[in-house]
């Protein structure tokens, strides 16, 4: 994931409005009678939801997501949505399609807008997921003397991705990316690793395998996924740099008792070549901004433990520890990076166990503070 979507969540929490708030739903598993069962991956179709924050008239509705994390402070998603009528057959056999939009606003004055597209058919055996987004952030980069400089990113994005089911809860798809962005830094910088120039269009073509099994997309205790995708950008396809990403993520989830829950996840990114810096790989763990590490390479795993100690209220506890290499900051590169903290739950939407969330977590001599809707994985 570029740096453009993993910068404090922006087009993510745009496209969680696609996600959370406007269901960007993945395909639900079939029960034997044809009917499309809620478990593992559907999001609800928040019409027939009793929600407090959400406005909604007919297929129309708004919903807004306050966000907190040291990347880009504290902020606020507003997301709408328009679900797509469906026939009664269209009903038994899959999700309803969905058209989603949303804008984000932080306190350092980064912004986001994102809209996108869930579509499925030939029951419920393929999917498409298109986003388009625009993103304006005002960040902080780790500098290899140790100090932090100013960093201005500001872009558009598109990515298409179409995906067939093959076997089971095997699925199988390409997708398109295309990145447009222009970057400046507050001071003068260059790497040997990565692409600092100003403007920057990284465009390419991936393929991805995943396979789902998790009771409940954003709040599991059950099951596991595992996604594995490559991505090559080509100047053939009109991109600036000719270089290739590898991706993988494993997490599977265990019930300890009907109270505690055990979550654990694996991952790792690599980017052949000489990637844009805002297309880095990253340590995806909590406790610090995320563009603190950023190499062509990186691995991470965590495991987290949720107690269920009342029905609305939860606590977790977590840890973990990262590496990244051919770094652009060069700082603590051949050392472990660890991830550490609690945070407290509250759910906000019983019948798919979301959350809002407040973590406090730990990570060499930083920490931070988030505040989201739904678990970190």
């Amino acid at each position: 994931m570029n740096i453009l979507i993993a910068a404090s969540k922006l087009t993510l929490c745009c496209a969680s409005l696609i996600v959370m708030s406007a269901a960007v739903a993945e395909e639900g598993d079939e029960t034997t009678d044809g009917k499309v069962a809620t478990a593992p991956d559907h999001v609800p179709d928040l019409r027939e939801e009793k929600l407090k924050l959400k406005i909604q008239q007919r297929n129309w509705f708004v919903v807004p997501i306050p966000v907190s994390n040291p990347t880009t402070d504290t902020g606020l998603v507003l997301g709408g949505a328009y679900f797509h009528p469906q026939s009664e057959a269209e009903k038994k056999v899959q999700p309803p399609s969905v058209t989603g939009a949303g804008g984000y606003y932080s306190s350092n004055d980064s912004a986001a807008f994102a809209i996108g597209r869930q579509s499925y058919w030939s029951s419920n055996k393929w999917r498409f997921t298109g986003v388009a987004a625009y993103a304006d952030l005002n960040l902080e980069l780790s500098t290899p003397g140790g100090t932090t400089i100013d960093w201005f990113v500001e872009g558009d994005l598109v990515v298409a991705f179409i995906s067939r089911k093959m076997r089971g809860k095997w699925y199988a798809g390409i997708f398109a990316r295309y990145i447009d962005m222009h970057q400046e830094f507050g001071t003068d910088t260059s790497s040997d690793i990565f692409n600092t120039g100003v403007d920057t269009v990284s465009a390419g073509l991936g393929i991805r395998l995943e396979r789902d099994s998790r009771d409940k997309p954003f709040n599991s205790q059950a099951g596991s996924i595992f996604e594995l995708s490559a991505l090559v950008n080509s100047d053939n396809l009109g991109s600036d740099d000719s270089y290739t990403t590898y991706g993988g993520n494993y997490r599977s989830y265990h019930s300890v008792s009907t109270s505690v829950v055990l979550a654990w996840e694996l991952q790792a990114c690599y980017k052949s070549g000489q990637p844009p810096l805002w297309d880095a790989c990253r340590v995806d763990l909590r406790g610090f901004p995320v563009t603190d590490y950023l190499g062509r390479s990186s691995a991470s795993g965590q495991v987290e433990t949720r107690w269920q100690f009342h029905p609305k209220w939860a606590g977790v506890a977590f840890a973990g520890a990262g590496y990244y290499e051919n770094s652009f900051s060069e700082i603590r590169e051949q050392e472990a990076i660890p991830s550490y903290g609690v945070g407290l739950r509250f759910m906000v939407l019983p019948s798919q166990r979301i959350n809002m969330r407040l973590d406090y977590a730990r990570s060499n001599d930083s920490d931070a503070i988030y505040l989201s809707v739904a678990e970190a994985f």
